[in-house]
């Protein structure tokens, strides 16, 4: 427990970091904004072809994986379906929980599986992200066209935002400089390394200046089993399915970390979009961010 404790202060500390400094407003209103589209569009792609490029991971492996990502999220969506029979919230209320139950916060997967597992265990999370991302988009959008959408859904545009997706790019870019085994010039090196560096301590740091404390005040019961579900029952199914499958090691450890961190900042932008809860799903970001920090180390203690 003190190790995991040790390993994940870092990871916190640069996100309170990031919410003070904007609270401060420094090092000025507008940083935060163009900080986080610069770490989202070029240093963590830098960093995923970088890190993945040098990989040399077995092409059974992604077999292995994208089956293990399917049945996490077939477990999770039930267990979201469960809830709204049992609770039957209004439309916007459901798609604010089945966000927050369902999404994760790329940034903290990439910078804790760094920390805690290091390289081998940030390739195996950017294949994992790769994999992940484009079905929960599509989860996402197919659950917002049945419960809270004010007009018909366009697929187009969310396929678009998919294959148009940084990090999705960068993923599968270094997936195949690794397949190859391209290798890296010393001159490409001595320029992806360095931002490689920068895009995790950045990329936490804008993770805090997202944070909207004040949607937190009178903290509602979908707010609070959306944060169950995802702290904790999540990882709970993912160490039952791991065990169905006899999977072990290093992939192990990358799916219940996944499945403990907090949801996604971009979760309020589809929210305020495409007709969800806005004002709740801003509440279940900032909500699920504090309680992670002490929900991971307790989860990774118990599961790993």
């Amino acid at each position: 427990m003190p190790v995991l404790v040790q390993a994940l202060v870092p990871v916190f500390t640069l996100i309170v970091l990031g919410y003070l400094f904007r609270r401060w407003n420094f090092p000025g209103a507008d940083f935060w904004y163009h900080a986080e589209r610069f770490t989202y569009y070029a240093l963590f792609p830098a960093m995923l072809v970088f890190k993945l490029g040098q990989a040399r991971i077995e092409p059974s492996a992604y077999g292995e994986i994208a089956i293990l990502v399917v049945a996490m999220l077939a477990a999770m969506v039930t267990l979201l379906l469960l809830l709204q029979w049992l609770f039957a919230w209004p439309g916007p209320v459901y798609s604010s929980v089945f966000q927050g139950g369902l999404r994760f916060n790329s940034y903290v997967a990439l910078a804790s599986a760094g920390m805690l597992l290091g390289d081998e265990g940030l390739s195996l999370m950017a294949i994992v992200v790769a994999i992940k991302v484009p079905l929960i988009n599509l989860l996402c959008i197919l659950m917002f066209s049945l419960v809270a959408s004010q007009g018909p859904m366009r697929l187009m545009p969310v396929l678009k935002a998919i294959g148009t997706n940084p990090l999705i790019i960068g993923s599968v870019l270094g997936v195949l400089w690794s397949y190859f085994q391209v290798g890296f010039h010393p001159v490409l090196a001595g320029v992806l390394k360095p931002m490689s560096d920068m895009a995790l301590p950045l990329g936490l740091m804008t993770v805090g200046a997202g944070l909207q404390l004040k949607a937190l005040r009178g903290a509602s019961g979908p707010f609070l089993l959306s944060s169950v579900a995802k702290l904790a029952g999540f990882p709970l199914m993912t160490a039952a399915i791991l065990w169905a499958l006899g999977i072990q090691g290093t992939l192990a450890q990358v799916a219940i970390l996944l499945t403990a961190l907090p949801t996604a900042t971009s979760a309020y932008i589809l929210a305020r979009q495409l007709g969800g809860d806005a004002p709740l799903m801003a509440g279940i970001i900032s909500g699920q961010t504090l309680l992670a920090m002490v929900t991971i180390p307790v989860v990774l203690a118990l599961l790993w």
